[in-house]
């Protein structure tokens, strides 16, 4: 089968498309014939080395939607279920951006039933990492949120997540974009920033550290989109960062609020599997709003 990989650090020319073999499920694992996955800035990452993982062969991809094909023995799928699963790691021989992939069966959620795969395939790795981080933030309905990066593929769904749990968003983003950030369910609009300590909590998914610390009132919270490059508590403010992890049941239930109209899914352009390099040096181009899905 043919799958990016990366054998030597660096810009979009380092995305080989290889012939590899295809992997075999061991058990409480799946196949899945993929149909389309997004890509994403930790793809990037990946292929300049930021992870390591010099001098070996490493895959691309984290996002998957597609067709159950084999099943491992204890496995609760069956050959032909559609699905979407977030298949992660960033040293790993194989990714998502191949013909198969393997995954855990716990890692696998049914397909939304309203869209098709380009669009499934923009779900896993953000709306994952947005629920993920908002559990982080335990805020009580009626709570100010400001998110960073609202106009981005996490900040948008964080946005629209945050919004029905009953939090009072206001997004973050560049003032072209106000519009979008709205739509997305925040109530408030910024371009610049806040008066410092007027928020409850900041959920920093554009990075802006120390400066987005400062809009959070003492005593709130912080959760930032990198591990490990989250600003240092002050004023009584926990800082924290969210690591997504694979979690096929709450991703079902984000499936299930794409299928109820809750969740939007944004696709900005597709390409054929070969023609990854090229979708690198798009995304790496920067201004991109919705996902660059693979489609092998």
């Amino acid at each position: 089968m043919l799958a990016a990989v990366v054998r030597a650090f660096g810009g979009p020319e380092a995305v080989e498309i290889a012939e590899v073999a295809v992997p075999e499920p061991a058990a409480g694992q799946v196949r899945i014939k993929v149909a389309a996955g997004a890509l994403n800035p930790v793809d990037l990452a990946t292929r300049a080395g930021f992870f390591g993982g010099e001098g070996r062969t490493i895959g691309l991809g984290w996002d998957v939607a597609g067709t159950v094909d084999a099943v491992g023995v204890g496995a609760a799928w069956r050959v032909g279920d559609e699905v979407v699963a977030l298949a992660p790691g960033v040293a790993e021989p194989l990714g998502a951006h191949a013909e198969y992939v393997v995954v855990a069966a716990d890692a696998v959620a049914k397909a939304p039933a309203s869209v098709d795969a380009v669009r499934a395939g923009t779900l896993p790795l953000n709306g994952l990492t947005a629920a993920q981080a908002l559990d982080l933030l335990e805020l009580e309905p009626g709570s100010s949120l400001l998110v960073t990066g609202a106009a981005g593929a996490v900040g948008g769904f964080a946005a629209q997540l945050a919004a029905r749990g009953g939090l009072v968003v206001t997004g973050h983003a560049r003032a072209a974009d106000e519009e979008l950030v709205r739509s997305l369910g925040a109530a408030h609009f910024t371009a610049e920033g806040v008066r410092p300590g007027s928020v409850d909590a900041v959920l920093d998914t554009a990075m802006l550290g120390a400066p987005a610390l400062e809009w959070v009132r003492d005593g709130g919270v912080y959760v930032g989109a990198q591990p490990g490059r989250q600003p240092g508590s002050v004023r009584g403010v926990r800082t924290t960062a969210v690591a997504v992890s694979a979690d096929g049941a709450r991703l079902a239930e984000l499936v299930r609020l794409v299928d109820e109209g809750a969740l939007s899914l944004r696709v900005a352009e597709t390409f054929a599997l070969p023609d990854a390099a090229k979708a690198h040096a798009r995304l790496a181009g920067g201004g991109v709003r919705g996902r660059l899905v693979l489609v092998p």
